[in-house]
């Protein structure tokens, strides 16, 4: 992190806004945006915190983000049947090759009561995958897709889905080939240089897009 950064950070947490925005002013325009960008890229590949990655995602396809924490991710309005559209948002990101995309991701913590509401519920889910902070792909179907994987995990960690209080499925975690038959998937988004990044995913996802780009041709 450089040290412009470091400093505006520090001052935004112990000075009032006042001080902050004399120190951002005294700037250059270049040195603005070198530490914008160094801000971006921090916070794009932060292990801890999906928070940009999942914005990103939700944006991109239509969807606002939730601020509750308890439930979905996003929510929009579906003008065809009048209805909010509620969605999880599991995006990857990848900074090592030998981690490869795998148009994955998982349910932290998860319960057979709450897949029985998210059953119920039937949420778009939106997988996106990141390779040093920039989008290459989102992917979009519901939630039904995942029924068969995720009652598997489940019945392994809880015979006939019973379960005693305060205990969890850790990571219910799934991949492309675990929703790649579903008839409502879509590829909402491809990077159109997604080849350059093709050592981060995995040969099945270069497969698929090589197909997608033949079947547009």
């Amino acid at each position: 992190m450089n040290e412009t950064l470091k400093k505006a950070v520090i001052l935004y947490a112990t000075e009032d806004l006042k001080k902050v925005m004399e120190f951002l002013g005294s700037l250059s325009k270049p040195t603005l945006i070198s530490t914008l960008l160094d801000l971006l890229t921090v916070y794009f590949n932060d292990k801890n915190s999906s928070k940009l990655r999942e914005l990103t995602t939700l944006w991109l396809c239509g969807f606002e983000p939730s601020f509750e924490k308890l439930g979905y991710n996003g929510y929009r309005m579906n003008f065809a049947t009048g209805k909010i559209e509620h969605c999880e948002v599991k995006p990857q990101n990848t900074e090592n090759p030998k981690k490869k995309l795998n148009g994955g991701g998982s349910f932290n913590d998860y319960t057979p009561e709450r897949f029985g509401q998210d059953l119920k519920e039937n949420p778009t889910v939106l997988c996106s995958g990141f390779a040093n902070g920039k989008l290459i792909y989102i992917f979009e179907f519901k939630f039904e897709c995942l029924k068969d994987r995720l009652q598997s995990l489940l019945n392994k960690r809880f015979p006939n889905l019973k379960r005693s209080s305060g205990e969890y499925l850790r990571s219910a975690s799934f991949s492309f080939k675990d929703y790649k038959e579903c008839s409502n998937l879509r590829l909402v988004y491809l990077r159109e240089n997604w080849e350059e990044f093709g050592e981060y995913l995995s040969k099945e996802l270069i497969n698929y897009f090589k197909r997608q780009k033949n079947e547009k041709h």
